[in-house]
């Protein structure tokens, strides 16, 4: 079968698949002013949109409903219609023609009324963003990275991109080729805005996999060699599933029901105080790629990369010394199995979640950091287990390193009376330079995956071990969770409730997060938080109420040695008391100590905090102090509107919970469990960290304070 077959075939069965949101649209809301809907105004200009408002005529809100999404475009909301001419419905017929799928450019020449209905679907579903009760879309509001994601998917619940052309500043492209009109956007209605299409956008549910046997099949470069490597590897299947169709089906019924914290009097502190946290609507998986490019592999192989083999590529990385010494491995050609070179070397390049270009790292709350300018100022950095076996990978992007990079360790000015801005960047230091800015980027876009470029070869080597261990890694708590980006629950830069106070279900009714176990009693939510004032990093926090018990599996170190894991809590009278476990036996942690008691400030007697002055000498001393108990400082790099969070409060702590050494090989967990009777306290978490013990207790060059 053709290429071009086989994917148009898996596209028309997505979309025979879509459900809709509602099932009928409430005609009492409809608007009577005389100001324009967006269906008024296509309609008083047909000439150009007659075509488009045929399809929304004629497609149902859902599989279920009466309603059609022409009627749902005449009620009340907020809705983004990307709203194609009728020259582009003519072309985007005429293409259909071309790829075999009907024998003329007009809707009765489908073989069947179920794919006529499903091309309907899909053109009317990708073109319009539902807002709910809080936005539409300018092209003000449109994210300033090139190739970046709106915040809230369309009817299909996609994402669409933005693409900037900079020889043509006016120029805005959506998902990569699809014109919008120069003259004719930003159209204001009042149930929305309108831009005009000059393309129709209709982008097919193409998988990861789907994606790189076409580019094995057409021997395309670019990603040849990667894509080779992957599949040696016997990554297929995996990057074959887009959603977990038992969740969805779960949900449709009601079985995953949301949550209303009235029932234990509790609500949600902050600029709402809203009672009822939403189960997520979907759980879908994704990946991210990054990977050297086929010039790349022409360049230090010598040949064409239609002719390179995954036996070059192994020897390549023998004879490069491209793993570290403690790796135990087999160079054979078995490559689907774990324990060979070469599968756990292109592993290290997986992360098993779907990052998109303007999420790789989160720009929110670091000190001199404007959400409306968006200048970039002291670094900010993720670290994330990689697919395979599990290894620790760091993305970092800064004012100073142009651009977001991998595994990067510049030299920082981390003084206590610094700025924490980069210095300079040792040349083998400087790390991989991900292209997620380039027009290339959306050339490797999948429903369930994104490939991105990298400049050099990313290896888990000693060096890249060592730097690691020798900087504090700090992980945000969301960044446990894969399931948390790929279904874009993490940082959502929406006010809808929806999208800010998200709950998960306990294990025994669906376990959504890989990483977590939960008990029955456990009522779990992450607060998103957007545009809250918090001193929490990136202002979000995780919560939980109830009897809970909850236990996170951790990342990995990077090299055996020892180290401290770190607790960051903002204590107030809404928290509990936690007894902490750590250990690798998930049955059998052992406890961390006496229990933590959460509502205790920096202020209690026990933990030595006094406030930072102009006298470094005092402050050291202050901190020696609380670390002999156990206890740290926050950070220097957060802030909010009061300055830095170190500095603005003593509300703001670090707990030391376990000092011991670790081995890179083994996989520890957490264990948080409330000691209370009452069901009404809340568990507390915004990030941890590992520490090794060469910053933590080092005579020469202390820990520093940011």
């Amino acid at each position: 079968m053709k290429t071009g077959n086989r994917l148009c075939i898996i596209f028309v069965t997505a979309v025979l698949s879509l459900i809709g949101c509602t099932e009928q649209v409430d005609e009492s809301n409809r608007y009577v002013f005389k100001e324009e809907t967006l269906i008024s105004y296509m309609e008083k200009h047909a000439d150009t949109y007659s075509e488009y408002l045929d399809v929304l005529k004629n497609t149902p809100v859902s599989e279920i409903s009466h309603s059609t999404i022409y009627q749902l475009l005449t009620a009340r909301g907020n809705y983004t219609v990307f709203a194609p001419t009728n020259e582009a419905m003519h072309q985007y017929m005429q293409d259909l023609v071309e790829e075999g799928l009907i024998t003329e450019p007009s809707w009765d020449s489908f073989s069947k009324e179920t794919i006529r209905d499903s091309i309907r679907k899909v053109i009317a579903y990708s073109s319009i963003i539902d807002g709910g009760d809080y936005q539409s879309y300018e092209t003000h509001t449109f994210p300033t990275q090139n190739n970046g994601e709106l915040q809230l998917g369309n009817l299909r619940d996609r994402k669409l991109t933005v693409r900037y052309v900079e020889t043509s500043p006016d120029s805005i492209y959506m998902n990569y080729d699809c014109p919008m009109s120069i003259k004719n956007r930003d159209i204001p209605a009042i149930n929305g805005v309108l831009h005009q299409m000059e393309k129709v956008i209709a982008p097919k549910d193409i998988t990861l996999a789907d994606m790189m046997a076409s580019i094995l099949d057409n021997k395309k470069e670019g990603f040849l060699v990667a894509s080779r490597l992957a599949m040696a590897c016997g990554l297929r299947d995996t990057f074959r599933v887009i959603e977990d169709l038992k969740y969805r089906e779960m949900y449709m019924k009601g079985l995953i029901p949301d949550f209303d914290a009235r029932a234990f009097g509790w609500v949600f502190h902050g600029a709402s105080g809203h009672p009822t946290a939403y189960a997520p609507e979907h759980r879908y998986f994704g990946f991210t790629v990054f990977a050297e490019t086929d010039d790349f592999w022409r360049k230090v192989i010598g040949k064409d990369p239609v002719d390179i083999t995954c036996q070059d590529v192994q020897q390549w990385i023998l004879n490069n010394k491209q793993y570290s010494r403690d790796d135990v491995f087999q160079a054979d050609e078995n490559w689907t199995s774990p324990d060979n070179l070469l599968n756990q070397w292109f592993t290290y390049h997986v992360l098993p979640m779907r990052i998109a270009a303007n999420r790789l790292v989160f720009h929110v709350n670091e000190l001199g950091y404007n959400m409306n300018t968006k200048q970039l100022t002291i670094p900010v950095y993720e670290f994330y287990a990689t697919m395979g076996k599990r290894r620790l990978l760091k993305i970092f992007e800064s004012k100073e390193s142009e651009g977001v990079f991998l595994n990067r360790f510049p030299n920082l000015d981390n003084g206590r009376r610094g700025t924490y801005h980069e210095l300079s960047c040792d040349p083998d230091k400087v790390g991989n330079h991900i292209d997620n800015y380039s027009e290339n980027v959306l050339n490797y876009q999948a429903v369930n995956g994104m490939i991105y470029a990298i400049d050099k070869p990313l290896s888990y080597t000693d060096e890249v071990r060592e730097n690691l261990a020798k900087g504090r890694i700090r992980f945000d708590a969301m960044s446990l969770f894969p399931e948390a980006m790929t279904n874009d629950l993490r940082k959502k830069n929406s006010l809808d409730p929806r999208n800010q106070f998200i709950h998960f279900p306990p294990n025994t009714t669906y376990r959504y997060l890989d990483n977590m176990d939960m008990n029955d009693e456990t009522h779990f939510v992450y607060l998103n938080s957007y545009t809250y004032d918090w001193c929490n990093n990136q202002a979000d926090e995780l919560k939980a109420e109830g009897h809970y018990e909850i236990t996170i599996k951790l990342p990995p170190v990077p090299r055996r040695g020892t180290y401290e894991l770190r607790y960051r809590v903002l204590p107030n009278g809404d928290r509990g008391i936690v007894q902490f476990y750590f250990g690798t036996d998930k049955e059998r942690l052992a406890p961390t100590g006496i229990p933590i008691d959460l509502t205790k400030a920096g202020t209690d007697r026990h933990f030595g905090y006094e406030p930072d002055t102009d006298d470094d000498f005092h402050n050291i001393e202050v901190d020696k102090h609380m670390r002999n108990n156990n206890r740290m400082r926050g950070e220097m790099s957060v802030s909010n509107s009061a300055g830095p969070c170190r500095t603005g409060s003593p509300n703001n702590l670090r707990h030391i919970l376990v000092r011991q050494t670790l081995d890179p090989d083994k996989t520890y967990y957490l264990r948080l469990k409330s000691v209370l009777d009452s069901n009404k306290k809340e568990m507390y978490m915004d990030y941890l960290e590992w520490c090794a013990k060469e910053i933590y207790d080092n005579p020469i060059e202390p820990e520093d304070i940011w």
